[in-house]
């Protein structure tokens, strides 16, 4: 059986393109390695323009029933001042951005929370005047888009291990499907014209695009799980600062929280090693405010640390080469996950490719110049989004993980740039959101929080400081045009 299309992986971006291409009447098949509940430490904060995502694939049921916590935005604790900031409006997001539902996608309201979620408050969520994001265990929110992509009646699932790509002998450019080890062995080739590798970021079929197409690390964050945590704004994400590298906290659910502490190193540290663990008590511990300190300190003892690499991996043009070929989620572009965009990258390329590959633009997937010119299409329009998120989780990165003098100064900068309110916040916030995907307007915020970082420079070091705070302005410019520009250059011309 030749089937319309193959998706390998059932990750996060996965059931999606699989339950939207059969609600458009595709035949497709989804190959995952596992389907068993997966325990990861990664994907466990969406911000609200993933969970708008969702909504326009008739997919947002899969965060009701798993004890998801709402975010309504971000504590953030610089050394020892702090700030709450919220997301943005919900009226400003639907004129800037509104829910514009996949085609035939969205029906019998699939696009609504489930009202019968006992976790989950309805009524309170909908009269929120604010956009919201959530957290949640991300094994059991996969265990939820997959019943719902394995309910479609036009998916078939199978588990094994999809080991490489069926390529035309005639035509080596042209994929036709993908070789599948079972659990027993055996190996078996499946067809199609067109598959898609959502495999994650240990994708082993990113490669087909180029040997070179491999992500860079840059340094670790290293999890830990507080057990009935006390947290100081609850239904926030909680960011501290110092000078240590940055540290994340959120809720998981109603009795767990997420630690994600950063760690300045190009290799894992080992839950062995006592230089981290010393870290640990002599660097982040002094720093966390007072209430989370008797659970930050119990899972410390517990030595149970789990690292995760922090990758970046720009995201390269598909078209006419690997015909009937497509990569997307992580296996296509990676981000730093300071930001938690990750899984809202992946969730909007998955509308916005769904979207075009719809049968009416594209009646059979056999036709390959008409597939490579809506993925030139799919490239150009993810580009909004997609800078913004990849460039900001690496620019405030930079900033939060300061190692040199200008850091530091724009570090200092960019939290009391947050602290005039107003526009200062609202701007920044709805960029991390992802609901205000506009890269210039990142860019006129970036290079403001520049040059305050410069003025509030210049005051501290007062009349005599002059000289000094003179030539630092030469730095910290010149240091933010490195740490910013490049990147988002690089991803609004790749």
């Amino acid at each position: 059986m030749q089937y319309d299309a193959i998706v390998i992986g059932a990750g996060v971006v996965g059931p999606c393109v699989a339950t939207a291409l059969a609600r458009q009447g595709r035949k497709v098949l989804i190959i995952e390695r596992d389907w068993s509940e997966p325990d990861r430490i990664v994907g466990e904060l969406m911000q609200p323009a993933g969970l708008k995502a969702l909504k326009e694939l008739g997919m947002i049921q899969a965060v009701n029933n798993i004890d998801a916590v709402y975010v309504d935005g971000y504590y953030i604790k610089y050394h020892n001042e702090v700030i709450k900031i919220q997301y943005p409006d919900k009226g400003e997001c639907d004129k800037t951005n509104p829910v514009k539902p996949v085609p035939d996608c969205v029906f019998d309201g699939n696009d609504k929370y489930d009202s019968e979620d006992p976790g989950m408050d309805l009524a309170a969520w909908e009269g929120a005047e604010n956009v919201r994001g959530v957290g949640f265990s991300n094994g059991k929110f996969l265990s939820n888009l997959r019943a719902i992509v394995r309910a479609e009646k036009n998916v078939d699932w199978i588990e094994g291990t999809a080991t490489q790509l069926v390529r035309d002998n005639e035509d080596p450019d042209r994929v036709l499907g993908v070789k599948v080890k079972s659990l027993g062995g055996e190996f078996t080739t499946y067809l199609a014209k067109i598959t898609f590798a959502c495999d994650g970021i240990y994708s082993k079929f990113r490669k087909e695009h180029s040997k070179n197409n491999v992500p860079s690390i840059g340094s670790y964050f290293v999890g830990l799980q507080l057990n009935n945590a006390k947290l100081p704004a609850p239904h926030h994400g909680h960011v501290i600062l110092g000078d240590h590298a940055p540290v994340l906290i959120y809720q998981t659910n109603s009795t767990e929280t997420r630690v994600l502490c950063a760690y300045r190193s190009t290799k894992p540290p080992s839950s062995a090693n006592d230089t981290f663990y010393k870290y640990l008590r002599d660097e982040v511990l002094p720093s966390l405010p007072e209430q989370l300190k008797p659970s930050f300190e119990e899972a410390m003892a517990s030595r149970k640390f789990r690292p995760m690499p922090n990758q970046y991996l720009p995201a390269p043009k598909q078209g006419s080469r690997n015909r009937g070929f497509i990569m997307l989620g992580d296996s296509l572009n990676m981000r730093h996950p300071l930001t938690g965009g990750g899984m809202t990258v992946g969730l909007n390329d998955a509308v916005l490719l769904t979207k075009l590959l719809h049968p009416k633009q594209v009646p059979d997937f056999e036709d390959y110049d008409l597939v490579a010119t809506k993925l030139k299409q799919f490239h150009s329009k993810r580009k909004r989004l997609d800078a913004v998120i990849n460039t900001l989780s690496i620019a405030l990165y930079s900033l939060f993980a300061a190692d040199s003098r200008p850091l530091k100064i724009l570090q200092e900068g960019c939290f009391k740039y947050f602290l005039l309110g107003g526009d200062c916040v609202k701007g920044p916030v709805g960029l991390l959101s992802g609901m205000l995907p506009f890269p210039m307007l990142l860019f006129n915020h970036f290079f403001s929080v520049a040059f305050y970082a410069i003025y509030c420079n210049y005051c501290e070091k007062g009349f005599a400081g002059f000289p000094v705070a003179f030539y630092e302005s030469f730095e910290v410019l010149l240091t933010a045009a490195m740490v910013f520009t490049p990147y988002l250059w690089g991803e609004l011309v790749n």
